[in-house]
């Protein structure tokens, strides 16, 4: 600037050159040398006191200034206005964001660490559009995953897509990564300590305890915290369907197996430059075997009240128990392929397990109609096998009393005298 200005430039072609305003050109050639703009004092702020909190907190809530606010008021007897905490977490929230533009790698030594997604994908069974999603378990150390599709992601696909993975690599790992889906995670609490801290689903809980491993979470918005399984989900979508022609979900998950077992496994991964399975050598025995362990979802018992119609929701479908048991609470246990219910420690009632939702299964026996034959059996004689006109006799519960029509036109005169406003 002072060497265009001793060449004759004007102040305004140097504002208009430099995108400055005249006065801060003025100000600039008053300087010897550029020096950046400094606060000649430093002002005291109210937030002062409690900006060591600050800092080692807004991580925790995700750098919200709403909620440090409020915790700086309710807490900490904080006097100031939000805008002054916005304030002094923008550049914390700034810093945070250029820290996680640059990565590095976390790398877990055999049996530490597996991580666990969903992925969706759609494809064609037969002539119709289906939305599949995939589950993915990806062995933190030797890359070996494992994948299987469902048509949803519920509890019960989630936690019978975890048992078959133990079984399909032979055991688990001590830790398992996931991000914050429903199925895992219901959101935080705060403990006594005041500390937030993630509320896990109580089912997921349980079955985490039954095969003994620990849940770890990713931060918020930080997905990449997760990228083996990642890599593994995008692997299986972009190598496996492309080309594909599956019949149904039956299909698709029997040419996924094949594909692990010829493709997957034995590919050159490209962070390791190794096969998986060659790793998976050295990891295998650090997992902590599952082979003697009962199932989870064959041991859990779940309750439920039988409903006014008798029957029972269980994953989506409805079972029938004995109608004398509406509105009293049975326990339901599954038993292979097979639904114990069970009242009072007695079997009331055993169905096979329906496929899909929405789906019933009634056993005649069960219903009132059932009672009443049962009732009628034991008071009249033996029943002919076939009626005196040669045709087949009808099923004693779709059975009805015959009545003499004159009933049903004593019923109608009676019904009209009462009707009428002066005999009210």
């Amino acid at each position: 600037m002072h060497e265009r200005r001793a060449a004759g430039t004007s102040i305004s072609a140097l504002a208009r050159e430099f995108d400055l305003d005249r006065k801060t050109v003025r100000a600039c050639l008053r300087q010897a040398a550029w020096a950046p703009y400094r606060r000649e004092k430093e002002v005291a702020s109210v937030l002062d006191a409690h900006r060591a909190w600050l800092v080692e907190r807004a991580p925790q809530v995700n750098y919200s200034a709403r909620i440090l606010y409020q915790e700086l008021c309710g807490q900490r007897g904080f006097t100031g206005s939000y805008e002054t905490v916005k304030l002094a977490v923008r550049p914390l929230r700034v810093e945070a964001c250029l820290a996680g533009l640059t990565q590095r790698r976390f790398e877990t030594g055999p049996g530490e660490q597996a991580q666990v997604d969903w992925g969706q994908i759609t494809v064609r069974f037969g002539d119709q559009r289906t939305k599949v999603h995939v589950f993915v378990m990806t062995l933190g150390y030797s890359r070996r995953g494992y994948a299987e599709g469902f048509l949803h992601e519920r509890m019960v696909d989630l936690l019978a897509a975890h048992e078959r993975a133990f079984a399909h690599f032979g055991g688990r790992c001590e830790f398992l990564l996931y991000d914050r889906m429903r199925t895992v995670v219901l959101g935080t609490v705060t403990g006594a300590d005041g500390e937030r801290r993630p509320q896990l689903n109580t089912t997921f809980a349980a079955f985490a305890d039954h095969w003994g491993f620990t849940p770890r979470l990713c931060q918020p918005y930080r997905a990449q915290t997760k990228g083996k399984v990642e890599s593994g989900v995008k692997y299986v979508k972009r190598n496996f369907v492309p080309g594909r022609a599956f019949a149904d979900l039956d299909d698709f998950n029997q040419q996924l197996v094949r594909w692990q077992a010829e493709i997957a496994d034995l590919r050159i991964h490209g962070t390791t430059h190794q096969r998986p399975i060659e790793r998976f050598a050295d990891e295998g025995s650090a997992l902590v075997p599952t082979a003697g362990q009962a199932s989870f979802l064959q041991a859990i018992v779940r309750s439920r009240v039988v409903a006014d119609d008798w029957l029972v929701s269980i994953d989506g479908n409805r079972y029938s128990v004995p109608f004398g048991l509406i509105g009293q609470t049975v326990e339901v246990v599954r038993a292979g392929g097979n639904w114990l219910i069970r009242h009072r420690g007695r079997l009331v009632a055993e169905h096979p397990v329906l496929a899909g939702r929405a789906q019933l299964s009634v056993c005649p026996e069960h219903g009132p109609g059932a009672a009443m034959r049962n009732a009628r059996q034991r008071h009249a004689g033996p029943a002919s096998t076939r009626g005196g006109d040669g045709l087949r006799p009808v099923p004693d519960d779709l059975a009805v009393e015959v009545r003499d029509l004159a009933i049903y036109d004593r019923l109608f005169q009676t019904a009209a005298v009462h009707d009428r406003p002066e005999v009210a």
